[in-house]
C-alpha cells in the first residue's frame, strides 16, 4: 500500500473552509473558534502535520534556535543543553545542536549550516566567533547570544556566572584555610571563563598576601588535568591546595592525586573545583566547589535571544550571576567559616 502525503488541500476539503483558512489555523493568524475547530478535526482524522519550513518561508520565522557547543564531555553542558531545550520549548522553539570545539574553522562551518537553516537565533555554548563571522551573522539578520563565555567588542550578548568573583571567593577560602602553597589548574586560556577565573583567582590571592605556587592550563580537558597534577606534585615543594578551573578537571585531579600518588584530600591536599554539576555532590568525590547557577544562567540567555529576535536593534547586553561557593569534604573548611 502507498501512503499518499496529505496536503494543506486535503485538509481544507474535509473541513469544508479554503486553504488559506488552513494555513490561517496552523501560523497562529486570525481565525474563528469554529474554523479552528473543523482544521483541527480535519488535520487529525486525515493525519496532517503541517510543513514547518514551508511556513518559515512564509512568515519569515523558522522557530528554531541554533545551539552550539564547544564540547559535551564537562557534565555541566548536557544540564545545561536540556535546561535551554525545555525552557525554549516552553516558548515555542525547538532547537538545532551541533558541537564545533574550539576550531575556528569547525565553527565558521556549523555556523554557515545554522545559516542556511534559517534558524531565528543563535546560542554559543563556550565557543569563540571570529569578527567575519559576526558580520556574517550580522548580515544574515540573526543574532547571537554566548552562553558561559563573554567576548569583548563581539558586539553580542552573553550570558556568564560571576567567574572573577568566584575565583576570588576560592582564593579568600584556601587561604582562610590556612594553606600557604596553593597552586592552579586553569580552564583554557584562550576562554574568556578560563581567563577570569585565573584573574580572580590570583586577585584574591594578592588580596591575602600570596601569589600561586604555580598555574599550569588545563586546558579544560581530563588528560591535561591529570598529567598537571603529576607536574604540581613532582615539584620539591608540591602543592597543600590547588584550586582547578571545573569540576570535569576536578575530578581527574581528584583521581590522580589518590589512585597514581597514593595522597589523601584534603589531609595532604585541599581540592576546589568550579560548576557544582551533580556529580561533585556524590560520595566518591565530595568535592567543594563553586556553583554554576545554571537555571538563571538559561533563564537569561532565553530572555535575552528571544528579546533579541524580538526587537534586533536591542542592545547588546553583559550578564554575570553570582554563584556560591559550596562546600565540601575535598577541601579544609575554615574554622568558624561561613560562605
Amino acid at each position: 500500500m502507498i501512503n499518499v502525503k496529505v496536503t494543506s488541500q486535503d485538509v481544507a476539503s474535509r473541513a469544508g473552509v479554503s486553504q488559506s483558512a488552513v494555513s490561517r489555523v496552523f501560523s497562529g493568524a486570525s481565525a474563528s473558534k469554529a474554523t479552528i475547530a473543523k482544521v483541527r478535526k480535519a488535520a487529525d482524522e486525515l493525519g496532517y502535520r503541517p510543513n514547518s519550513l514551508a511556513r518559515a518561508m512564509i512568515t519569515g520565522k523558522s522557530k528554531i534556535i541554533g545551539l552550539v557547543v564547544a564540547y559535551l564531555d564537562n557534565q555541566f553542558y548536557p544540564i545545561a543543553l536540556q535546561r535551554l531545550s525545555e525552557s525554549l520549548q516552553k516558548q515555542g522553539y525547538h532547537i538545532l545542536i551541533f558541537t564545533a570545539g574550539n576550531d575556528a574553522e569547525a565553527t565558521q562551518k556549523v555556523i554557515e549550516e545554522l545559516i542556511d537553516y534559517q534558524v531565528d537565533g543563535i546560542i554559543t555554548a563556550s565557543v569563540g566567533m571570529s569578527s567575519n563571522l559576526t558580520q556574517h551573522c550580522a548580515t544574515a539578520g540573526i543574532p547571537i547570544v554566548m552562553f558561559n563565555r563573554g567576548q569583548d567588542g563581539s558586539g553580542h550578548s552573553s550570558i556568564t556566572s560571576a567567574n572573577v568573583e568566584g575565583g576570588r571567593k576560592v582564593a579568600e577560602f584556601l587561604t582562610a584555610g590556612g594553606h600557604k602553597r596553593i597552586a592552579h589548574i586553569a580552564g583554557w586560556e584562550g576562554s574568556s571563563t578560563g581567563r577570569d577565573r585565573r584573574r580572580g583567582f590570583t586577585e584574591g590571592l594578592a588580596a591575602n598576601g600570596q601569589t600561586p605556587l604555580d598555574i599550569i592550563d588545563g586546558m579544560f580537558d581530563r588528560a591535561a588535568a591529570a598529567a598537571a597534577t603529576r607536574t604540581l606534585m613532582a615539584r620539591s615543594d608540591p602543592p597543600d591546595a590547588i584550586f582547578v578551573g571545573n569540576d570535569h578537571m576536578a575530578f581527574a585531579v581528584m583521581d590522580t592525586l589518590r589512585q597514581e600518588l597514593g595522597l589523601r584530600i584534603p589531609q595532604d591536599v585541599s581540592v576546589v573545583g568550579y560548576d557544582d554539576v551533580p556529580l561533585a555532590a556524590w560520595g566518591a568525590y565530595d568535592l567543594t566547589t563553586v556553583r554554576q547557577p545554571v537555571n538563571r544562567m538559561v533563564e537569561a540567555t532565553v530572555e535575552t535571544i528571544l528579546a533579541k529576535i524580538e526587537d534586533p536593534a536591542r542592545p547588546a547586553q553583559k550578564i554575570e550571576i553570582d554563584g556560591p561557593l559550596i562546600t565540601r569534604g575535598s577541601a579544609r573548611i575554615p574554622k568558624g567559616w561561613t560562605p
